[in-house]
């Protein structure tokens, strides 16, 4: 039962959760912060079953659950995971668990309305890396952004209003073009078949002239670069972020930017191989993927607030991950997977470092601080580490995600790969720089002399992350590992020819006996010549 069932059993907990403390007196401030966080621990323990029984060696979705939902539009309650989607799961729980731990102290206003709405935008996260049918995969996309609305609007900062509005209007007209992109490929499929349905892996091998497809892919693209954000569709990050409560914060740059790069892999890719493959959509991804990447780490240099700093960083390495997905070959997209897990977990730190100690100092100006490692040894040595994930240092995650995305930038273009570099040194100047100028140095500062470590609880919200980034920067094999059979589908869906020229690419000669089979395709007729002879680009790229 267990078994048949655990992604229900994931998916709703956190959602029971928040309705069990509905029944509880708001009086009770102690009492709903303990039942909030066994709530959150208890979803990230009942997932560690996913990754223990997760068969890598099997093609397609694994855990798959469906029942009969709305059976006059097509809608059922569908529910299944491959390898991408239990990476983004796996870090969406830990992530939450941890979130809903570091706002013990940081609320003291309205604490039940703030657990209920966490536990909540728990669940609607991780419907939408769970579901397979669009109908239910829209749900919850929407579902999500009503907690986060009412998170930045209640409890964040001096603008939280503004923010939220900006968040939630950039966000809802994104979610209303994606719903455009959703009802073509609903109503082109009964044209072709005679069925309506949203069934997502009948709809991912579905055929359409290329014209319709880059249509598609245009609705989609709007809907999925707000919220990366990709330039220039980015300027709600750095309000929301900086207005957002510190587990508002982690929860919106661990997770919920992951939504953008994820409909990408999961529709945009295999759905609309012709137009993804385009010359015209690859040069034109990649172009704002650089300028992102540059632009967010230039961006960064100039800020006078942490989180702000922070915020402009994710908007830089977030552009690596659409640099690696667009490059379209097995190193560029496992490495921007792996790319989008390390983002979670070195800025998720990061900006749980950030709220540590604005609780303490009540300000984020950088120009505030100075020689704080001296008094707060403990939280110096913490963030050190996670900075250094941030930035890609050897032996840590950040390190492994953008070696791999620079290598099959490479293989497509030496361009592509030389703009990308200038990023991670940018990116290394703003956080060198960054901890130089608040830890390091002499206390200036009257108000910091007396600023008191790193607590039990405080520590535990980062160690499982510090844990997490070793973990991937030593023994990265696991996490490929999981990647290997839907990675190779979608660049055998984007790009059929690509197997016959690169076999060693998935696995050698017997790996086409063991991939997923792919219907016929015309997009062998319409890809760029590069993409057809499986050759590598001109230097300029597609």
């Amino acid at each position: 039962m267990f078994n048949n069932h655990i992604l229900s059993i994931v998916l709703f907990l956190p959602l029971a959760g928040a309705i069990l403390l509905l029944f509880v007196p708001k009086e009770q401030k102690n009492l709903i912060r303990w039942l909030a966080n066994l709530i959150a621990l208890a979803g990230f323990v009942v997932s560690l079953p996913l990754a223990f029984w997760f068969d890598s060696s099997k093609d397609g979705f694994q855990f798959v659950e469906k029942a009969i939902w709305i059976p006059s539009i097509g809608a059922n309650y569908a529910l299944g995971i491959d390898g991408i989607s239990l990476l983004l799961i796996m870090l969406t729980t830990l992530l939450g668990s941890i979130a809903i731990l570091s706002s013990w102290t940081a609320i003291e206003d309205r604490v039940k309305e703030y657990y209920v709405f966490m536990l909540t935008l728990q669940s609607g996260m991780l419907g939408v890396f769970m579901a397979l049918d669009f109908f239910l995969f829209y749900v919850f996309w929407e579902v999500m952004l009503v907690p986060m609305y009412f998170l930045i609007g209640i409890w964040g900062g001096p603008r939280k209003l503004y923010a939220a509005i900006k968040f939630f209007i950039y966000t809802l007209v994104g979610s209303v073009l994606m719903l455009l992109g959703i009802l073509m490929l609903y109503f082109w499929n009964h044209t072709q078949t005679g069925i309506y349905t949203f069934d997502i892996p009948a709809l991912q091998q579905l055929t359409m002239p290329t014209n319709i497809q880059i249509w598609v892919f245009l609705a989609f693209f709007v809907g999925f670069a707000i919220k990366v954000p990709m330039f220039p569709f980015h300027t709600w990050l750095p309000d929301a972020h900086v207005e957002a409560p510190t587990a508002g914060s982690v929860i919106l740059a661990g997770v919920l930017l992951k939504m953008g790069t994820y409909g990408f892999l999961r529709f945009s890719l295999p759905m609309l191989p012709n137009a993804s493959s385009d010359s015209r959509i690859v040069r034109a991804m990649i172009f704002l993927s650089i300028v992102a990447i540059i632009y967010g780490a230039l961006v960064s240099l100039m800020q006078k607030d942490m989180k702000r700093l922070v915020a402009y960083s994710s908007v830089s390495h977030l552009g690596f991950c659409t640099l690696g997905l667009f490059a379209l070959n097995p190193n560029g997209v496992a490495g921007s997977i792996i790319q989008q897990v390390n983002h979670g977990i070195s800025t998720g730190a990061l900006f749980l470092i950030v709220g540590l100690i604005y609780e303490r100092r009540h300000t984020r100006e950088i120009s505030e601080f100075g020689g704080i490692s001296t008094v707060m040894p403990v939280f110096a040595t913490f963030f050190m580490i996670m900075m250094m994930s941030s930035l890609g240092l050897p032996t840590l995650n950040g390190f492994i995600g953008e070696f791999v995305i620079l290598q099959g930038a490479f293989e497509e273009s030496k361009v592509w790969a030389a703009f990308a570099v200038a990023g991670i040194i940018l990116g290394a100047a703003y956080l060198l720089w960054l901890y130089q100028r608040t830890m390091f140095g002499t206390l200036n500062n009257p108000k910091n002399e007396k600023l008191k470590d790193l607590n039990f609880r405080e520590v535990m919200t980062l160690v499982p992350l510090v844990i997490w980034a070793f973990w991937i920067g030593l023994y990265p094999k696991p996490f490929f590992k999981v990647l290997e059979r839907p990675v190779a589908n979608i660049i055998q869906r984007v790009r059929p020819d690509y197997y016959a020229a690169h076999p060693e690419a998935f696995g050698g000669p017997g790996a086409s006996r063991t991939a997923t089979p792919i219907p016929a395709s015309p997009i062998a007729a319409t890809a760029p010549a590069a993409i057809q002879t499986g050759t590598p680009a001109t230097e300029g790229g597609r």
